[in-house]
């Protein structure tokens, strides 16, 4: 049973935590939405995703068909970035804005339309004037987070807008939570050039953080590897919670990460990828190779140059790097330890 002095405490951690959530509801028409947007008043953090709608016009048009039609639009997410400037940031709500901002510029062309199915082949421009000036006055609903809510708050807001997405990806949501000097640090290894050039990733993959994604994997599996347990979402979730609350030795990690590319650089002529025409990298490849190298550096870091010819290509080397072990502890193990032992021999 619970007694009353736990609900007396449970009472107060509920008006202690709510206490910093300070907000204020709006309706913008979409007129004043462009605006303030093409003007800069709205501004897009590190955090938020490439406008990756942009690629998919048919999500584009039937969100405006939506508006058109006066159907419910989940809340516009802000907060005041308490600065001089007094400037909104999105919290949520970017590739909406964007996507409006893009229709009102004539930069795409209505299509996929089932209900509003006479539209296909519309821009704004074609719609009639009176029609144009309606869409301009829709209002949509957004929430204000006041200067007062911390950053923790509107990083908590935005993981639990994003916790069960529908399309953002775990990556993504990382980069919303755990904005800081770790994921400053994932990123810009994700950008060295070397890494570009011996593990390509298409640009589709790569506005949804892939490349961010395949960084992250190799230091929390070169660190952490024999604790992984049946899950690489949630190992990686605790991983990065661990390096932005609890801090890390970036030169040593640096230093880790340049020695194992410039190693398969040196020793791998096609990278990471499995062929001279592949566009990508399998995940499970890259970690085999990339933390399977690390491995051997610590255990010889004498080693400049072997033969992988005689593994590489091997069915044995196929079976332990196949897509579905992804989440298999035990191999996760053996591939990882397949290709330190095949470097030592």
């Amino acid at each position: 049973m619970i007694t009353e002095e736990e609900k007396v405490k449970a009472e107060e951690q509920i008006l202690e935590q709510k206490e910093p959530i300070s907000y204020d509801t709006r309706e913008y028409p979409v007129e004043v939405l462009i605006d303030k947007f093409q003007k800069g008043e709205f501004y897009i953090p590190n955090y938020q995703r490439e406008f990756v709608w942009e690629k998919d016009i048919e999500k584009m048009s039937k969100f405006i068909e939506s508006v058109i039609l006066d159907l419910p639009i989940p809340y516009l997410f802000f907060a005041d970035n308490d600065s001089e400037a007094a400037k909104l940031e999105i919290i949520d709500g970017s590739q909406r804005i964007r996507t409006l901002e893009s229709f009102k510029s004539n930069k795409f062309t209505l299509e996929g339309l089932d209900v509003l199915d006479l539209l296909n082949g519309f821009r704004f421009d074609d719609l009639p004037i009176s029609r144009q000036r309606r869409f301009l006055r829709k209002t949509l609903r957004s929430i204000e987070l006041t200067e007062r809510a911390s950053d923790d708050v509107k990083r908590d807001l935005f993981a639990r807008i994003n916790i069960k997405p529908y399309d953002l990806l775990p990556m993504e949501i990382r980069k919303g939570i755990y904005q800081g000097r770790f994921y400053d640090f994932i990123k810009r290894c994700s950008e060295n050039s070397i890494f570009s050039s011996v593990c390509p990733i298409s640009n589709e993959r790569n506005k949804r953080g892939e490349s961010q994604e395949l960084v992250l994997r190799y230091f929390a599996f070169a660190d952490k590897y024999k604790s992984f347990e049946h899950s690489v979402e949630d190992f990686l979730d605790d991983y990065m919670k661990d390096m932005h609350e609890n801090g890390f030795e970036l030169d040593v990690l640096e230093n880790q990460f340049n020695l194992m590319l410039v190693f398969v650089q040196q020793n791998f002529r096609l990278g990471f990828r499995k062929s001279q025409k592949s566009n990508s990298v399998p995940r499970v490849r890259f970690e085999a190779i990339a933390v399977g190298v690390t491995l051997a550096l610590r255990e010889n870091p004498a080693i400049q140059s072997i033969d992988v010819n005689k593994w590489i290509n091997s069915i044995e080397f196929k079976n332990h790097t196949t897509s579905g072990s992804a989440n298999n502890k035990l191999k996760v193990i053996s591939r990882i330890e397949y290709v330190k032992n095949a470097i030592l021999s």
